[in-house]
Parts: structure tokens; C-alpha cells; sequence
């Protein structure tokens, strides 16, 4: 990082690297496979660990709390070295190629968080619409990896500072709160299409009566009082 700072990343080479590190090119390149590499060395293991928290998890929790517990293991890489993460994070700005690789890497994560969240449906509570379940589960994966990239580079941003583990919880509380129906005990009614039981009217045209779902919209609840009174 103090090579990229002073010569620049594009000018920076891996022989320099080596040397600075005082190592040989060949040991650079037994660890990573180009400069690129070496500046995201520790995703990998991250996404070992996340997987654990997954495979851990105890039966009781909802699967999207486990998903957030997986995903603050990519708070705690950034956060244990919180220069050299804010440095990191300046210079993805600067160079594309570093901004793929870091996509690339937030893509490995949705895959792994889909993936855990699809095998968490109740198939027996909702088969009438089961083929809805990719696209709820890929959803809130992406949007717990999303709350967690948006806290994340509010921190670095503001140099590291402040309290990421409250800000992530506050933000994943929004993800469940959104997402969390669906996913582990069958699907709940707000899942399904809104509807409204039919309206009725008292013989005597003084009290109209209806019933309608908490989730349905107002202007249907609406229209079905008005077609009731239309039929008076």
C-alpha cells in the first residue's frame, strides 16, 4: 500500500512488491497470483468463515439473522486493520481493475447467502408459488450484502471511525424487518397477492360491513366498498 500510495498502482511493480516485502518474485506469486491479488488477500478465508457461521448455525435462528451474522465477517477483515482497509478503499476508487475484483468478490458472497436462504423455505407452506423462491431468496441476499456494503463504506469513508457494529445492526434490522417473511417458516400472507373478502350490506341499507386483508391496498379496499354500495 505505501508503494501505491507514493509511485501509483499502475506503476508499481511486482518486483518492487517482493522486494519491499524482502521476498523473491517467485515467493509473491506462490501467495498471489498477480498485484491485484495481493491487495484483497483475505477474502478467501473470509468466505470460509462466513460459510462456517452458515453450516453453525442453530436451528432456532431465522436464516436471514444467520445471513447477517455471516456477512459481519467481512465487517471484522475491513475493521481489524482499519488503515490499511480506508487506504485499500481510496485506491479501488482510483483503479477499475481493482473495482472488478472487488465486485467479483461481493458476487461470491450473494451466491453463498442464495444459496443458504433457498434451502430455508417451507416447501409444504407455499407450493402453490414455490417458483418465487430463487428470486425471494436472491433478493435478500442481495440486500443484506447491500445494507452491509453501504454501512461499510460509510465507515471508511469517514476514516474508519465510529460504531460499524451498531450501524450494521440498525441497517440489517431494515433487511429483516423487509425481507424476513418468506424465508423459514413459509411464506406469509404478505407474500401473497392482496385481496379483500367480498363486502356485505345490511338488508336495511343503514350499515355497510367489509372485510379486507391488513396488506391490501387502500384504493382496493375502496373499490370493493364501492361496487358493494353500487349493488344497493
Amino acid at each position: 500500500m505505501e508503494l501505491f500510495a507514493t509511485k501509483g498502482y499502475e506503476a508499481t511493480t511486482v518486483d518492487e512488491i517482493a522486494a519491499a516485502a524482502g521476498v523473491a518474485r517467485r515467493t509473491f506469486f506462490r501467495h498471489f497470483r498477480s498485484k491485484e491479488e495481493a491487495i484483497f488477500p483475505d477474502h478467501d478465508d473470509t468466505l470460509v468463515r462466513a460459510e462456517a457461521v452458515l453450516n453453525a448455525a442453530p436451528a432456532h435462528e431465522h436464516p436471514l439473522d444467520t445471513v447477517c451474522r455471516g456477512i459481519k465477517e467481512v465487517m471484522r477483515m475491513y475493521a481489524a486493520h482499519p488503515d490499511i482497509s480506508v487506504a485499500r478503499y481510496r485506491l479501488t476508487r482510483e483503479v477499475p481493475t481493482l473495482r472488478e475484483a472487488e465486485i467479483a468478490s461481493v458476487a461470491r458472497y450473494e451466491r453463498l447467502f442464495t444459496r443458504y436462504l433457498l434451502g430455508h423455505f417451507d416447501e409444504r407452506a407455499h407450493a402453490d408459488d414455490a417458483n418465487d423462491d430463487p428470486l425471494l431468496a436472491e433478493v435478500a441476499a442481495s440486500a443484506v450484502v447491500t445494507a452491509h456494503n453501504h454501512v461499510l463504506r460509510r465507515w471508511l469513508r469517514a476514516d474508519g471511525r465510529g460504531d460499524v457494529e451498531a450501524q450494521l445492526d440498525h441497517a440489517f434490522a431494515i433487511v429483516r424487518k423487509t425481507f424476513g417473511t418468506g424465508i423459514g417458516a413459509g411464506r406469509s400472507t404478505a407474500a401473497r397477492p392482496a385481496a379483500t373478502t367480498p363486502a356485505t350490506v345490511s338488508p336495511h341499507g343503514e350499515v355497510l360491513v367489509t372485510v379486507a386483508r391488513t396488506d391490501a391496498p387502500l384504493e382496493e379496499v375502496m373499490r370493493t366498498i364501492e361496487e358493494a354500495l353500487k349493488e344497493r
